[in-house]
């Protein structure tokens, strides 16, 4: 096919280039140039028209060779794609068992620290308890002594007022208004010393109510933290820091 470009170029030079006939539009060209360049195109056409029909008889050949290949590719990339799901399917349910006995396992040793800890706010409790007791039994042993003893010291002094009064009577038997003034006072006395221990008992009573409150307060603080932690284990927020809410 090069070739016969090749003629047809050099023919349309050599029209281009020969010489006219003057009042004509003809032109003299040589004929044995012409001729040879028309006998090439000549005896290359048929060559490559024969390469030419033999593409086009391959053509369908090469299509359904090209449509062979492409079905088996795709035959090739469905099985590779399902086996690529398979895998995939296999490998997320391999996951999602190790997420959930992952998941079994901190709630297994959440629920265990909530216990852990439950059983120490109840030792602890109970301990605060103890000490609340042994500590009203003390105060209320120590307010009974002293009552007891001011009651004592009230009654001697008030048997030495007494003792006095009737001293100063046999001295003073006519001076009944002093007498009168010892009994007053003797009694005054005696009032006093009771009032000194009703007061000492109601300081001691407010002193256990007092503790109390506090053991009260930090059993319900106790109790409390407690539940927000179960409460954040119900709602999978992780494990709480009981010992920041102590510390607190």
């Amino acid at each position: 096919m090069y070739r016969v470009f090749e003629a047809l170029d050099e023919l349309v030079a050599i029209v281009e280039e020969a010489r006219g006939i003057p009042a004509t539009r003809n032109c003299i060209v040589p004929r044995p140039e012409t001729l040879d360049l028309l006998d090439d195109v000549r005896d290359a056409l048929p060559t490559e028209i024969d390469d030419a029909q033999d593409v086009l008889d391959h053509r369908d050949k090469i299509v359904d060779d090209a449509r062979g290949l492409a079905e088996d590719t795709i035959r090739s990339a469905d099985e590779q794609a399902a086996g690529t799901v398979t895998d995939a399917r296999a490998e997320a349910d391999r996951i999602l068992a190790e997420a959930k006995a992952h998941a079994d396992r901190m709630v297994a040793e959440a629920t265990a620290h909530a216990d852990r800890m439950v059983d120490t706010a109840t030792a602890e409790a109970e301990r605060l308890v103890s000490d609340a007791k042994a500590e009203y039994e003390t105060v209320t042993g120590r307010a009974r002594a002293e009552a007891e003893r001011t009651i004592e010291a009230g009654q001697a002094s008030h048997d030495r007022s007494v003792a006095d009064g009737q001293a100063e009577q046999r001295r003073l038997v006519e001076e009944t208004e002093v007498v009168r003034a010892a009994h007053a006072e003797s009694a005054r006395v005696i009032d006093t010393a009771h009032a000194d221990a009703d007061r000492m008992r109601a300081d001691c009573d407010h002193y256990v109510d007092t503790k109390l409150a506090e053991f009260e307060e930090t059993l319900g603080a106790a109790l409390r933290t407690v539940g927000r932690g179960r409460q954040q284990l119900r709602n999978g927020a992780g494990v709480p820091d009981y010992a920041a809410e102590f510390r607190r």
